[in-house]
């Protein structure tokens, strides 16, 4: 079954600009199935996969054959493009001797594209990033019916400089979709578990994908054959989500040295298993300016490293699991996170720049606290901003602290 993207509604819009496109993400993420549901929309356009050994010793050892065979068409479609290895100069190649053919490549890791292919495209290049699926993609397939007044609340918020009007949300409706919101949190976004009906069968495709990640990403690109290390990192990450990096301590549970370690955790970065989000700041004697806290991209994917998918009444983890799902949810919007946290230990858990405004934003997982933080009315003294957001269980009345607008919205519609 197949869940529409809001991607490919970007990529459509931009189909005829002549710079190449690529798009990357996790492995299993649905870049094939989103390209492919492109492709078969375009008549003139051909979709080709590098994994077939044929096509890709062709493109690397004669590429004006490969041009002649597979650019005859306007569009062509080359899926799992990281396993070329000198991709880039052959791409510029292309372009440069096509100018009125349009390439999309795909690849399931950002540091493979970036080395093999990207550094030969600078200006020739568009990059899309394509994420597990969000809260409302999820939701479009989940629960149709609830999906027409999700959207409709969505209509009240502008994220391009944030604005927030009126909005009433019923207290059936909200709890139909915070029940949805926890099912996502619990399973995650890979749409092949979305689209999973049973417990048991989403738990063998999470942890095909994870067996998957190590066999393709971690032996086969990068070579390494400690796997074992790089699984207590993983590991530990898992643990760790939404707190300040410990570097010692990461270090002495995958036994890595402090330069193997920031290696590592970069490649878990760019092969998007978890990534850190950095302080944000402006006086460094007051605030926190160095160690970043780390999220998953995924929290099924999580969940399942930690072997827990209790609903999360019961789970002491369910505050980092609420802001790790803000932190999805911020990034699939394309915004780049921060967090705040003073030398006193006032801490806000997200800081955006939505325009030319910051919005600080709490997660809260208590169901009933209606009160302004007070590490939040710290951010917000120090630096005014015009709205802040708490997330919790329900809307409720905003307020305002100074001249800083706080509204209390459910962490559903982030």
């Amino acid at each position: 079954m197949y869940i529409k993207r809001k991607l490919e509604g970007t990529i459509l819009t931009y189909l005829d600009a002549p710079e190449i496109f690529a798009i990357v993400g996790p492995r299993q993420c649905g870049k094939t199935t989103m390209l492919k549901n492109i492709q078969s929309g375009l008549k003139d356009s051909a979709f080709i996969n590098f994994e077939d050994i044929e096509i890709l010793t062709m493109f690397e050892n004669d590429i004006k054959e490969f041009a002649k065979k597979y650019l005859a068409q306007k569009y062509l479609f080359i899926d799992e493009f990281q396993h070329a290895s000198h991709g880039g100069k052959n791409l510029k190649f292309l372009y440069d001797t096509y100018p009125d053919k349009k390439i999309i490549i795909s690849g399931s890791s950002a540091i493979d594209l970036t080395i093999k292919a990207l550094k030969f495209l600078v200006g020739r290049v568009f990059i899309f990033n394509l994420f597990g699926l969000d809260f409302e993609e999820y939701l479009s397939f989940r629960d149709p019916s609830l999906f027409p007044l999700y959207t409709e609340y969505q209509r009240h918020i502008s994220w391009k400089g944030l604005k927030i009007s009126p909005l009433k949300i019923g207290d059936v409706i909200n709890g139909q979709l915070q029940a949805v919101a926890e099912e996502f949190i619990i399973w995650g976004g890979y749409p092949r578990v979305a689209t999973t009906v049973g417990e048991e069968e989403k738990k063998i495709v999470l942890k095909n994908i994870y067996n998957t990640y190590f066999l393709r990403d971690i032996k086969d690109i990068l070579g390494l054959i400690d796997d074992y290390r790089m699984k207590k990192l993983i590991e530990a990450t898992a643990v760790q989500i939404g707190q300040l990096v410990d570097y010692n301590e990461l270090g002495q549970m995958a036994s890595y040295d402090y330069l193997t370690l920031k290696k590592y955790l970069n490649v878990l970065e760019k092969t998007f298993i978890c990534q850190p989000i950095r302080p944000f700041f402006s006086n460094r004697r007051k605030e926190i300016s160095k160690n970043p806290k780390i999220y998953f991209f995924d929290t099924g994917l999580r969940n399942y490293i930690v072997q827990n998918f209790n609903p999360l009444t019961i789970r002491v983890d369910k505050g980092q699991l609420y802001e790790n799902f803000v932190f999805t949810q911020l990034l699939k919007r394309d915004f780049t996170p921060n967090f705040w946290r003073s030398k006193t230990q006032s801490e806000v858990d997200f800081v955006i720049k939505a325009g030319p405004e910051i919005i600080p934003i709490e997660s809260k997982s208590s169901a009933n606290k209606a009160a302004v933080p007070h590490s939040l009315v710290s951010f917000i003294r120090e630096y005014h901003p015009p709205h802040a957001l708490i997330l919790g269980e329900a809307s409720r009345h905003s307020t305002k602290t100074e001249k800083t607008k706080i509204h209390f919205l459910p962490r559903w519609i982030i």
